[in-house]
């Protein structure tokens, strides 16, 4: 890269600093150019930011990064200044007077990673922590920033390198002194391997809840209270509530947090068949955003006397609904649950704050924490499930443990082509 690029590092707005970062072969002259001689490395330095008339932009703190002790491998720099919009756009606007480009979307961080100060695993542990709302959601960032993900990959790798050795030795001389069971040496190493990956693959959709947030899915008739549950729940009027029937036509979703974990509290058409197509298109969404939840609360309306729970399936919570309003249906399942009573909203969160909490914690944060990695943690497990099937054709089984470690090369980007690192990549903010 021969380019020096810079952004503004800090979020739009009104605030007392905003920080401005410059990487790339062209940041010490752009520095110079402005502010005078290079400060030493890694202090900050007070000083004038001019333009190229010699206007003064702002005093601001400086700090210089040489390379290659800096976040991207290359000379970099910061100009922490007054956080007025128009200080960052003059100091923004000399940059690019000076034949500096606007930073792509994480393109600081893709030349750390490009530069071999990260890898594609602890890249993506940058972006989750700038993106973490939750305590849970920092700490499993910060694990996989410090390389938790990169050390079980190269520990993983390691076992495959030891069983693709054993196999090549059979392959390769087969009329050598090596021992005549050194190919099946490499079958217990397999199969260990694909019991540690099965079990990274069952945590992996841990740590992408964990990231994403617990899906919890409202479900019922038309003027169940769902609407009203998720208000009461939200503490706020996320959704609207009326005596009418089918007010709800499409899905509400509300993030909250229940024992440190992020949530995403979905309220949902009342299901029922109606030949309103807009309504019919609310229902058809309710019942797929049921399906793909990780909780489903339903609610029933304990005055009607068509109310039920038939649609429940094992592990749903199920409510009854408006009991303070009279007697109503009373062989419903479920536990008796009035939207409009304080006590029992109360029993509800700790109910939803347990199971959340059962379901996402661990004495540690998952290793893999993306559907990338559940993806590619599930290849090498099959491909190694494979290589166990070619006991009579030793070349395709070494094949296929070749395969199975391409595959963990690639959570860490060794070996991704250019189109999927443009893709992670992009997601970033600008300036990171």
């Amino acid at each position: 890269m021969t380019d020096t690029i810079y952004a503004a590092a800090t979020a739009a707005g009104r605030a007392a600093v905003a920080v401005v970062r410059l990487s790339g072969p062209g940041t010490g002259a752009a520095v110079q150019a402005m502010a005078g001689p290079l400060p030493r490395p890694r202090f900050a330095s007070l000083r004038t930011l001019r333009d190229a008339s010699g206007g003064m932009i702002d005093r601001a703190l400086l700090i210089w990064f040489p390379g290659p002790g800096s976040y991207t491998g290359e000379d970099a720099a910061e100009f922490h200044v007054h956080g007025g919009a128009a200080v960052i756009e003059a100091l923004l606007t000399t940059l690019d007077a000076q034949g500096l480009r606007l930073a792509e979307p994480g393109e600081f961080t893709r030349r750390a990673f490009e530069n071999g100060k990260l890898d594609l695993a602890q890249a993506e542990g940058v972006a989750d922590l700038i993106e973490a709302e939750t305590a849970a959601q920092r700490v499993q960032a910060l694990q996989q920033l410090g390389g938790r993900l990169s050390d079980v990959q190269a520990r993983w790798t390691e076992a495959l390198t030891q069983a693709l050795a054993m196999l090549e030795a059979a392959v390769d001389f087969p009329d050598e002194e090596v021992p005549t069971d050194v190919a099946s040496r490499a079958r217990p190493v397999i199969e260990a391997l694909i019991a540690e990956l099965d079990l990274a693959v069952a945590d992996a959709d841990r740590g992408h809840r964990v990231r994403e947030g617990y899906r919890i899915a409202l479900l019922g008739a038309p003027n169940a209270g769902k609407s009203t549950l998720l208000n009461t729940l939200a503490g706020r009027d996320a959704a609207i509530v009326t005596a009418t029937p089918g007010t709800t036509r499409d899905i509400i979703e509300v993030p909250m947090v229940l024992g440190g974990y992020k949530v995403i509290v979905a309220d949902t058409a009342g299901l029922r068949d109606t030949d309103d197509a807009i309504e019919a298109e609310g229902v058809r969404r309710a019942r797929a955003w049921g399906d793909g939840a990780d909780l489903r609360i339903w609610l029933a309306d304990g005055m009607d006397p068509e109310s039920s729970f038939d649609h429940a399936r094992p592990g749903d919570i199920c409510l009854i609904t408006k009991r303070d309003l009279g007697e109503g249906v009373a062989d419903l399942r479920g536990e008796p649950f009035t939207v409009r009573s304080p006590n029992d909203v109360a029993w509800l969160e700790r109910v939803l704050t347990a199971t959340v909490v059962e379901a996402l914690s661990g004495s540690e944060p998952p290793a893999a924490t993306r559907l990338r990695h559940r993806d590619l943690l599930t290849e090498a497990a099959d491909r190694l499930r494979q290589a166990l099937t070619q006991d009579e054709n030793l070349e395709l089984a070494a094949e296929d443990v070749r395969l199975a470690a391409r595959a963990l090369d690639r959570i860490t980007g060794r070996i991704d082509p250019e189109q999927v690192l443009g893709r992670i990549f992009s997601t970033f903010c600008i300036g990171k």
